[in-house]
């Protein structure tokens, strides 16, 4: 790309962002969040209240429940799944699984059906 195709690239961008700001800076719901953001700036300073004060005030669990999350976590933790135990009724074997994905109970599955199967079950752990 040559240096004055780039130039006009740019100028026609900045173009497009100019005229999204004065959209926003004409937009009554903007207008109305930063008269509430200056009047609770005045309040804040009126009371000598920071920022997190403020939050810590308005919501005594939210910094416990951030602070107790570990710093690698991405989000909702997955609960574990329920130990289930089948016995086979004609052979007496026992299958301990967490999920379906069990070699042994998807061959049974696969030949008795899985109504069959899932009425074999003895016990349901946590």
């Amino acid at each position: 790309m040559s240096i004055l195709s780039e130039f006009m690239h740019k100028e026609q961008q900045l173009k497009q962002l100019q005229a999204e700001l004065e959209r926003l800076q004409n937009d009554e719901r903007l207008k109305a969040e930063l008269e509430f953001k200056e009047k609770l700036e005045a309040l804040m300073r009126e009371f000598d209240k920071s920022a997190a004060q403020v939050i810590a005030l308005l919501d005594p669990q939210g910094s416990r429940s951030a602070a107790a999350k570990p710093a690698g976590s991405t989000g909702g933790v997955r609960r574990r799944r329920k130990l289930k135990i089948y016995k086979h009724p004609k052979t007496g074997e026992v299958v301990e699984t967490r999920g379906g994905n069990h070699k042994t109970l998807k061959a049974w599955k696969d030949e008795h059906g899985s109504d069959a199967v899932e009425s074999w079950v003895v016990r349901v752990e946590d």
